[in-house]
């Protein structure tokens, strides 16, 4: 091989390694969202709830 192929393959293998490093860290940053939606949303369904029971216990309270 001729030190410009050489030259062309060892570019190419730094661009590929920087590809993956970016999505390695895209990836890390889209996994860490994605958790954190799911305890956002866990907690908004039990905030709900507790709503929920909150206004069945004053309108039962109403009635009375």
């Amino acid at each position: 091989m001729t030190k410009k192929e050489n030259s062309s393959l060892s570019d190419l293998e730094k661009r590929v390694d920087l590809l993956v490093k970016r999505f390695e860290e895209q990836k890390g940053i889209i996994d860490s969202y994605i958790v954190r939606e799911r305890d956002w949303k866990k907690n908004k369904i039990i905030q709900n709830k507790e709503i929920t029971k909150l206004k069945n216990k004053i309108t039962k309270k109403a009635q009375k």
